[in-house]
């Protein structure tokens, strides 16, 4: 059965000595916005995250990131579940229910819009972008002893905010279901933690909020990535050369009071909320959320 309660998401990961998501297009730089110098994220970038976590978790996803061709992939989930079409097949997939899918593949063509959306994420401070030299490990002839080189784009440090939405009219056509929002809300943090590659080994999740509306409402606090936003330790704005010199979460304080706001004027509209915050990150506030929500509220400390 589809879910019948609205989502909304905040997520928070740091990201230190490493690349958040390159620009194939511009020699892998981070991508980045020259206006504010705020480092972007795409949310092709989460989705990839949370799709390679579902895979270790053994579910079914559409997308598994393996180079075969689109008929290929869809005759292996249709022998896997015994399926006749490629509609029937896709049903089968956490990612298609949750993010969508368009499909076209000989005579069978539809389209689903994801009960699941997320804004692209960006950095909630100005950050750097640095370029590293290297040295390759192997020369470019046996003859020679220079060896290439090698460049690559690291960001020193960024604490990147993203934003989802989960609707429950569109879960309607996908299929999409409670547990598959469990899996999903499980799946942004665990699969951070598990970006355990060269240019992704500096991520680490900070903060994961779910607010879970009552049965039949349909609005939205909308951008919780805009409610908050970064202080020093004495909860005073910074300047921005000091928002470029920010190392670790030791620096700043996240200050969350008009998301706070915010909970406010919906709080009769709240089922629940979830909140998992690393020890590491100094936010204000969650007793307030908690004194303003009563019960309904849940802090997990990791």
């Amino acid at each position: 059965m589809s879910f019948k309660n609205r989502r909304e998401y905040l997520f928070v990961y740091s990201v230190k000595d490493a690349n958040p998501n390159g620009d194939p297009l511009n020699a892998n730089h981070p991508r980045y916005d020259d206006e504010s110098s705020a480092i972007l994220v795409s949310d092709v970038r989460v989705k990839r995250t949370v799709r390679d976590q579902w895979i270790r978790d053994g579910k079914d996803v559409f997308v598994d990131g393996e180079p075969k061709t689109l008929a290929t992939r869809v005759e292996e989930l249709k022998k896997k579940h015994n399926a006749a079409t490629g509609k029937e097949a896709l049903e089968q997939c956490i990612d298609t229910r949750l993010f969508g899918v368009t499909f076209a593949l000989g005579k069978e063509s539809f389209s689903w819009t994801g009960p699941v959306q997320f804004k692209w994420g960006r950095s909630l401070h100005k950050a750097e972008v640095m370029m590293i030299q290297g040295t390759a490990a192997f020369a470019t002839k046996d003859s020679s002893e220079q060896r290439s080189f090698r460049n690559e784009y690291i960001v020193p440090f960024a604490l990147i905010a993203g934003y989802g939405i989960a609707n429950q009219y569109a879960s309607e056509k996908t299929g999409a279901t409670d547990d598959d929002l469990e899996a999903l809300f499980q799946a942004l943090w665990s699969g951070t933690c598990n970006l355990i590659t060269r240019s992704k080994i500096g991520h680490t999740p900070r903060l994961l909020i779910e607010i879970k509306y009552a049965d039949g409402f349909s609005g939205a606090i909308g951008a919780m990535d805009e409610k908050i936003s970064i202080r020093d330790l004495n909860g005073a704005e910074m300047s921005a050369d000091a928002q470029m010199a920010i190392r670790g979460c030791d620096d700043i304080t996240v200050d969350a009071s008009k998301l706070c706001a915010a909970l406010e004027k919906v709080k009769d509209e709240i089922e629940a909320v979830r909140i998992i915050k690393d020890m590491a990150l100094n936010i204000g506030v969650l007793e307030k959320i908690k004194s303003l929500l009563g019960g309904k509220v849940s802090v997990e400390v990791r």
